[in-house]
């Protein structure tokens, strides 16, 4: 074998092995880094603190850990041409969704990833369930590719620690006539910081979640769509005294409404009593001034008139009589 055959073999790999296989293609749902000779290409010294939402999202602590650079991003299309020195990152940027128990790094843990256990503030385990719905950000590529090594397992990591915080840290707001609906102190595990009270301020928790989990795309290069608690299920010991607290309120609560309307109706009649009442004084002094005004007319008038008026009135009144007794005067 000659030189020149050994040349030509020699160029003939290099062109299938870097010029045929350097193009690539990036699908409608992805987005691209390169990098050249290991350095990602950026966009000069910007970073993702030159984003308003990124740099809100952080304490004043964080910003200087989590300051990353702004990289230049490949847009879907192609085909696109790479150098043998530069090496391609692609990233799906379609949401997906899981359960709140996933751990990426072991599918057997939390129940095969369908359950997430935790602790309440009056040390009571329960089980929780529900979906989270996550998408990489294409503003911060650079801590999704480069930043850690497996950035869902971290992003699962905090969003977890974040809702056993808040289960064991949670206090329901207090209510109006409370006491009237206070539960016994001798039901262990129930009373104070129930699951009935998680269980009525599930939208509350899924706000809170959402709202400490922002700045997961300035940490891990991830956000976190939409949160969603749908069940919070209490260990069987206590799922009878539960049951039979729900009842006891519920027949506390329809009572108590009950003799609110029965109170209110009154109030209501009451006021509509006192107002006929006074229209109907407001009348008889009317009758009683028109009278007054006319007496003192006649009274003023002519001396015979009053008489006279006076004698009418009696006829009347007498007309009206079935019985009449005169007294006569003795002779």
């Amino acid at each position: 074998m000659d030189f020149g055959t050994i040349f030509l073999g020699i160029l003939l790999w290099i062109a299938v092995r870097f010029v045929f296989t350097g193009f690539f293609v990036v699908e409608q749902n992805e987005r691209a880094v390169k990098t050249v000779f290991g350095r990602a290409q950026r966009f000069g010294s910007a970073s993702t603190l030159d984003d308003p939402e990124f740099l809100n999202s952080l304490n004043e602590d964080e910003r200087d850990r989590y300051n990353f650079p702004q990289l230049k991003v490949v847009k879907p299309g192609g085909p696109y041409f790479k150098f043998p020195w530069e090496k391609v990152y692609k990233v799906s940027i379609a949401t997906n969704l899981v359960s709140i128990a996933y751990d990426p790094e072991d599918p057997s843990v939390n129940n095969h990833n369908t359950v997430l256990e935790a602790v309440t503030k009056d040390q009571l385990n329960i089980n929780l369930k529900g979906q989270m719905r996550y998408a990489v950000s294409e503003r911060n590529l650079y801590a999704f590719i480069f930043g850690v090594r497996n950035p869902i397992a971290h992003v699962m990591g905090y969003f977890i620690s974040i809702l056993r915080e808040r289960i064991a840290n949670f206090e329901a707001p207090k209510k109006d006539n409370a006491e009237l609906v206070s539960i016994p102190a001798s039901l262990p595990g129930v009373y104070g910081i129930s699951i009935n009270d998680l269980r009525k301020n599930l939208g509350d928790l899924n706000s809170h979640m959402e709202k400490e989990c922002r700045s997961s795309a300035a940490r891990y290069g991830i956000t976190l769509d939409a949160a969603l608690l749908t069940d919070i299920e209490p260990p069987q010991e206590v799922e009878s005294a539960l049951a039979a607290i729900n009842t006891a309120h519920n027949q506390v609560s329809s009572e108590i409404s009950l003799a609110q309307a029965g109170a209110d109706q009154r109030i209501v009649q009451s006021k509509r009593a006192v107002e006929i009442e006074t229209l109907n004084a407001q009348a008889e002094v009317q009758l009683l001034d028109q009278l007054a005004a006319q007496l003192g007319e006649i009274k003023a008038g002519d001396k015979k008139t009053l008489p006279a008026y006076l004698r009418n009135v009696k006829l009347a009144i007498l007309s009206k009589a079935k019985r009449i007794i005169l007294e006569t005067k003795k002779q």
